[in-house]
């Protein structure tokens, strides 16, 4: 089970999305969209695709869409509200003193249609979990690779092939109470066509996500999904064909060869200037590169990783350091390790956070519940660390 799968109570009718992973038996499940439980894993069961093809979308799972869309928008106005942004649209003014607020009208206008272009269009499973999908909305076939920047940290997610007027599958989940959270998207694209004479350049996006704008992005039919979405587009500047380097022809040797004409200064700088414009200027003597250096060997963590701040920094120099500071430095040591942990193939590993105000545990468990390469994590040794030491298993 996966966040974003459609689940069915076995003791009831009602169905639901999982919002969260809470522990290895326990997961949270918003019930028809209003309210979210925990529910134990044996207790629910997945909503299998050919199901829905076959008799297609039940009651409660077109009733609970229906709740995404509508109360999606008001999470996403209470978050612009938060990030302090206000939107331009003045239904959305509070009333004043002893007024009642004014009804929203109907936009009886057309919404322009979306012009072809590849777009990030994130969809509602939920009030707050939304989905991320990349939309081909072009007649060209798309290599894409997708990958997230947080912390000053790239890390690559994905690298797939998109077909002419399809989308991809949810290419990750995220929950809008989260916003301010979210990290900035860095996406590849490469255009291409078969049997076309011309090749295209790469194109690179950083999508940052801001509060007003992603509010006022809302599309009511997003092209190929056929849905309602947050929509942004990729390539706002079309992938530009590649400049195919000038083939050079060769002059028989019997040729009849023209007398040399005397050259001037002003000749010979305007053909060198030239010459650099067409890209034809005589090639530089290549510089001597440096030996590459010899990558470096990964090297597994320890069974055991103590992030107290004098086990992290033991040569000292830390005195004066904020909360948030050290809190920092101890996530940044935790994500190294775990990165290097899963990168050796290790089964488990042990991390010493202590028990303090809890803090840094809840930090811990809160990325621990979202990383899909986690089997399960649990309080570990509590004979000797009470709550202070995590055990976490990997797949």
């Amino acid at each position: 089970m996966n966040i974003g799968d459609r689940v069915r109570l076995l003791t009831g009718r009602e169905e639901g999305i999982i919002t969260r992973l809470l522990s290895d038996e326990l997961v949270e499940v918003a019930i028809d969209n209003d309210f979210t439980i925990p529910v134990l894993r044996r207790e629910i069961v997945v909503v299998a695709a050919e199901e829905t093809k076959a008799f297609g979308k039940s009651a409660a799972a077109v009733e609970s869409e229906k709740k995404a869309a509508s109360s999606g928008a008001a999470m996403a106005a209470k978050a612009a509200k938060k990030a302090g942004m206000a939107t331009e649209n003045p239904a959305a003014k509070p009333a004043a003193s002893g007024e009642s607020p004014a009804p929203l009208k109907a936009d009886k206008a057309q919404p322009a249609p979306v012009q072809k272009g590849i777009y990030l269009a994130l969809i509602h499973q939920s009030p707050e979990l939304l989905a991320l999908h990349l939309v081909n909305h072009t007649d060209r076939t798309v290599l894409f690779t997708l990958g997230e920047e947080k912390r000053e940290k790239y890390r690559a997610l994905k690298a797939e092939k998109l077909e002419a007027k399809s989308a991809s599958e949810a290419l990750g989940h995220w929950h809008l109470k989260d916003f301010d959270q979210w990290p900035a998207l860095l996406v590849q694209l490469l255009p291409f066509q078969f049997n076309s004479p011309d090749a295209f350049e790469l194109l690179n996006k950083r999508l940052q996500f801001k509060a007003a704008s992603f509010y006022t992005s809302r599309q009511p039919n997003v092209p190929v999904l056929q849905r309602e979405a947050y929509l942004f587009q990729l390539d706002e500047k079309p992938a530009a064909p590649v400049a195919l380097p000038a083939v050079e022809t060769e002059q028989p040797t019997n040729a009849p060869t023209a007398k040399p004409q005397p050259v001037t200064d002003k000749q010979q700088l305007a053909d060198k200037l030239k010459a650099q414009l067409t890209g034809n200027a005589p090639a530089k003597p290549a510089a001597v590169a440096p030996a590459p250096e010899p990558a470096k060997a990964l090297v597994a963590p320890s069974h055991e990783i103590d992030l107290h701040l004098e086990a992290l920094q033991p040569e000292g120099g830390t005195e004066g350091l904020s909360n948030s500071a050290i809190l920092k430095l101890q996530l940044e040591a935790f994500e190294d390790t775990l990165s290097r942990a899963l990168a050796t193939n290790m089964h488990e590993i042990i991390y010493i956070h202590g028990s303090g105000n809890g803090t840094l545990r809840k930090e811990l468990h809160k990325l621990l519940s979202r990383n899909r390469d986690i089997k399960f994590f649990e309080d570990s040794m509590k004979e000797k660390f009470g709550y202070g030491a995590t055990l976490v298993r990997l797949k």
